[in-house]
């Protein structure tokens, strides 16, 4: 299984910026997938869900209205399009399969991808 995450950078205050994760070596359709982050030091926390037919969402209160998660299943890809940027957003962002719906994720971790927003 490799999940690899892509897209992150440097941005400003207010900018946005458009996650990616491909995903490879498992049966991705009708899996849900997830986005998670995690900052030296803390915790990694639940960010977003996307269910297998992409019918069902769910977001942490802490960017509800200005993320958006979507999946395209003929690309094995999921996306994380992130509007409205906070300084607090910043940290490593990373995917995964989703074990217990929204935030319980299985416990494999591809390589993230660095997100860091400037004040």
């Amino acid at each position: 299984v490799q999940l690899q995450a892509s897209g992150g950078g440097l941005v400003q205050a207010g900018g946005s910026l458009r996650l990616s994760c491909a995903a490879s070596g498992l049966a991705f359709n009708g899996v849900a997938m997830g986005w998670f982050r995690q900052a030296p030091g803390k915790e990694r926390e639940f960010v977003s869900a996307i269910s297998g037919s992409g019918g069902s969402t769910a977001y942490a209160d802490s960017v509800k209205g200005r993320f958006t998660i979507s999946r395209d299943n003929t690309k094995k890809t999921v996306y994380l399009q992130m509007n409205g940027l906070k300084p607090e957003d910043t940290d490593v962002y990373y995917c995964a399969k989703v074990r217990t719906w929204p935030s319980i994720p299985y416990d494999y971790w591809g390589q993230g991808t660095q997100v860091t927003v400037s004040s």
